[in-house]
């Protein structure tokens, strides 16, 4: 059961999503989350009023990557439970209350929303195969068994920061996922439809140059934390939350 003390924040990282992001925060069930952040990397059109008009709280953050967006989003909101997810339009926000149930009621810290329908173009099929290698190796070599590492999560505040996130770009999910399983937090997977996107071009899946950068982000945090380095990284580098 939802309490006063279990506010619900859902926090949106977006960069040029003005065709999707209206539609995405609508879609949030109000009655279930408190807040809604979508933390703005600069974009050059009009995502942040059409974010605002919808009735979203808008951060900017002009320093770029995904990790350094979801850290901002989280310390501009005091809820207990924080839940990710993109603001193109691919996760259903309707879903909501499906990705924090486990969580609400004591069964999971952490909930990741499963991607077990894709619809036509939602991913690539280079996307598809990274993902599977990514969290095969996660459920080898920490024995959590692991099928996705989706955008669209949710856990609880306090084991968040408790983690001591570190990572700026698109390594956060799978350092979140990481270090998670490596504390033996109770991580659940909940199947979900994913989406093609509503508009714009993907940061990540949308060109191929992007794609290797985001694969070499994911698989070098994936090697630091399988080699016992992961809370190390790299020298002088401070928790984002």
């Amino acid at each position: 059961m939802k309490s006063e003390s279990d506010q619900v924040c859902v926090v949106i990282p977006v960069l040029n999503e003005a065709e999707a992001i209206g539609r995405v925060v609508s879609a949030i069930p109000r009655g279930i989350v408190s807040e809604v952040v979508v933390v703005d990397g600069g974009s050059r059109d009009a995502t942040a009023a059409v974010a605002e008009d919808a009735g979203a709280r808008v951060v900017v953050e002009r320093r770029r990557g995904y990790g350094r967006a979801c850290a901002t989003g989280v310390v501009n909101s005091s809820a207990e439970v924080i839940v990710f997810l993109d603001g193109d339009g691919s996760d259903d926000s309707t879903k909501i209350p499906s990705i924090i149930e486990p969580i609400l009621h004591g069964e999971a810290e952490l909930v990741l929303g499963r991607r077990v329908s894709l619809e036509s173009g939602s991913l690539p099929f280079y996307a598809r195969v990274g993902n599977v290698v990514a969290a095969l190796a996660i459920s080898l070599i920490w024995r959590q068994p692991l099928h996705d590492l989706p955008s669209f999560k949710a856990i609880r505040r306090g084991d968040l920061v408790a983690l001591g996130m570190t990572e700026a770009t698109y390594g956060w999910t799978i350092e979140l996922i990481v270090k998670a399983a490596r504390r033996r937090l109770r991580i659940r997977e909940v199947p979900i439809a994913y989406h093609a996107r509503i508009g714009g071009v993907s940061k990540v899946s949308g060109n191929l140059n992007a794609s290797v950068k985001a694969a070499v982000s994911i698989l070098s945090v994936l090697a630091r934390h399988a080699v016992g380095r992961g809370d190390i990284g790299v020298a002088g580098r401070i928790p984002l939350i």
